[in-house]
This record gives structure tokens, C-alpha cells and sequence, in this order.
């Protein structure tokens, strides 16, 4: 643990020229008395370190020392595919051989290619959770990457909707889908999708599976969400809606769906309106979705979609009108 977080001090002073003790502490997340150890040794270690004092003081490295010591660990190779996400990195327990690959890879660069490295790193920011939705915490997460990593098979309590069942799957890879995590495994020859907040028991078998050399994670996902996009959407309603409702589909509609509805568009009419027929995986949740455009959307036809909006729309005018609008 010290010989990582002196090479990481001797890093971080190749990188950034002139750095205090309070920033080194705080970057390695140490005491400042730590830090001043630290600087000894690598200075007995007969690393040129200097210091000055005063407001614009702090340690360095003589001039036109750099290290050769830029060799990233196989841990830190593994972490830059998750550069892009360093929560999703934290969360499987690689947040801090992320940082010291980019430490290392930073140190390596030349020092205008540094410069850039850095400058686009402090103004781009990916945050992959979803607006007012809590992220979700699956405790048996770090235990599944440990499984995918390692070729380990699994035996789970999972609760499926239809009731809960008993497995031994073989994970493949673990995907993170906006707020939740995905388990990917085989299991009786053939690949499901485990989400792993629904994991009730976990356990770890010592006997290794060998992973396909064939499979390629990012495909099966790709298939897998439009498969099951094209299996729940069931329910449909043919609907007119106006110029304003085309240009709100993008709040109301993910894109899956939003592209489903635009691909029948028939052509406007003179005011402007189109036809479209909406598949929904849920009747409930469409017949609301409807209602939010009021009057710049309209069912057609005489199905249970154009029934329900029309139920629902009565009973809110008559909430308004009516007796109850006066009793609360």
C-alpha cells in the first residue's frame, strides 16, 4: 500500500510540477505528517525532491527529472474501459487503480499532450444516472464481479416475477443500465439477464467454467434489449396528434418507443396533425402518458385505450365541476 502511494506521490510531482503537502495529502487521502514521511524516503530513495517555502511553495522535481516508472498493472489496464464511468468503476471497487493508471498515463505523456489530457478532463463530465431516480446499491455486486472476473460459477435465490427460484449460473459479464446493474450468466445452455437487486442468496462455487471465446457481451445486450422491447410492446392505440405533441415526444417516450411511433407518422394534414399507431408495454402507464397531452393528442377508434382516456378525462372535469370541486 506505501510503495503504491509513494509511486503515486512521485506521479503526481512529475505531473504537476510544484504541489504542496496539504494537496498531496488530500489527493492520497493521507495525514500530512504521512506526506512528510513520504518525501523523505523518496528523497532517500535518491529521488531529486525540493522544496521552497512561502504562499507560492511546496515540493518538486529537479528540473528535467522524470521517472521511468510509467508500467500500468494489469488491475490499472482493466480500469481505463471505465474511465468514462468512474462511479460504476468506485462501485466495483477499482476507483483507486483508475485513478493511478490515469496517474501513470498522464506521467508517461509528453507535456503538451499532458496538458490537452488534462484540460479536456477538467471540462467534460459523464454522469449516467437518470434525473430523480435513486441509484441502486445491489450488495452481492462486488461477489459477481469477482465471479465474472475469475470464471467462477454462482448458485442464486432469485425473485423472478412469477416467484422465486434456485440457480447455478455461469456469469458471463455484468452490464450497468442506467441506475441498475445486470447480470449476464448462462445457465441450461442458454443466456439470461439477472438483475442483481433481485438476488436474495449468493454463493461462490471454487470450481472454474470456461467463458466462450465467441461471446461478445455488447452484442447480447444490443439484442437482448430490442428482443424484449419487441415482446412487451403488445398493447397498441392509433392516435392524431398535433405539431406541439410531435415535438414533446422526446419527454414523454423513451427512444425505443419514440421511434416505434414516428416510423408510422402518416403525412400532416392541413393544420398540421398526424396519425400514429403507439405500442405500449403497459395500458395503464400509456393511457396516462395521453392524458398529459390534453387536447393536443386524441384517441381514435373505439378500444380500450380511447375508452379509459376518455373515463379518465370525464372524471377530472367532473372533479373540477362539480360538488367535489366545493367539499376538498
Amino acid at each position: 500500500m506505501r510503495a503504491s502511494r509513494l509511486l503515486s506521490m512521485l506521479m503526481l510531482l512529475q505531473i504537476r510540477g510544484r504541489v504542496t503537502a496539504l494537496e498531496l495529502s488530500r489527493e492520497l487521502e493521507v495525514s500530512i505528517r504521512t506526506i512528510y514521511r513520504d518525501i523523505d524516503s523518496l528523497s532517500a530513495a535518491g529521488v531529486p525532491i525540493y522544496s521552497e517555502r512561502g504562499p507560492a511553495g511546496g515540493y518538486q522535481l529537479m528540473d528535467g527529472y522524470r521517472t521511468r516508472v510509467t508500467g500500468l498493472t494489469p488491475d490499472e489496464a482493466g480500469s481505463l474501459f471505465l474511465a468514462g464511468a468512474p462511479t460504476a468503476a468506485a462501485e466495483l471497487g477499482l476507483g483507486e487503480v483508475l485513478a493511478a493508471a490515469q496517474l501513470k498515463l498522464l506521467a508517461s505523456l509528453p507535456d503538451d499532450l499532458r496538458r490537452q489530457a488534462e484540460r479536456i478532463g477538467s471540462r467534460f463530465h459523464l454522469d449516467t444516472s437518470g434525473w430523480f431516480q435513486e441509484m441502486e446499491k445491489p450488495p452481492y455486486l462486488p461477489d459477481v464481479a469477482t465471479a465474472v472476473w475469475e470464471e467462477r460459477p454462482l448458485k442464486i435465490r432469485y425473485q423472478r416475477w412469477q416467484g422465486i427460484v434456485t440457480r447455478q449460473v455461469d456469469p458471463v459479464g455484468l452490464v450497468r443500465k442506467g441506475n441498475a446493474w445486470y447480470m449476464v450468466a448462462r445457465a441450461d445452455k442458454q443466456y439470461r439477464t439477472y438483475r442483481l437487486t433481485r438476488i436474495l442468496e449468493l454463493e461462490s462455487i471454487e470450481e472454474r467454467f470456461q467463458r466462450p471465446a465467441d461471446f461478445d457481451l455488447a452484442d447480447y445486450w444490443a439484442e437482448s434489449q430490442a428482443s424484449f422491447q419487441e415482446r412487451v410492446h403488445t398493447a397498441t392505440a392509433v392516435v392524431r396528434m398535433s405539431p406541439a405533441a410531435l415535438d414533446h415526444l422526446d419527454v414523454t417516450l423513451d427512444a425505443y418507443a419514440r421511434e416505434k411511433v414516428l416510423a408510422t407518422a402518416s403525412a400532416p394534414d392541413a393544420e398540421g396533425w398526424v396519425r400514429v399507431t403507439a405500442t405500449t408495454d403497459n395500458l395503464f402507464r400509456a393511457v396516462r402518458v395521453l392524458l398529459s397531452y390534453g387536447p393536443a393528442c386524441r384517441v381514435l377508434g373505439d378500444d380500450e385505450a380511447r375508452r379509459e382516456v376518455k373515463r379518465l378525462a370525464e372524471q377530472t372535469a367532473a372533479w373540477y365541476a362539480g360538488e367535489d370541486e366545493k367539499t376538498g
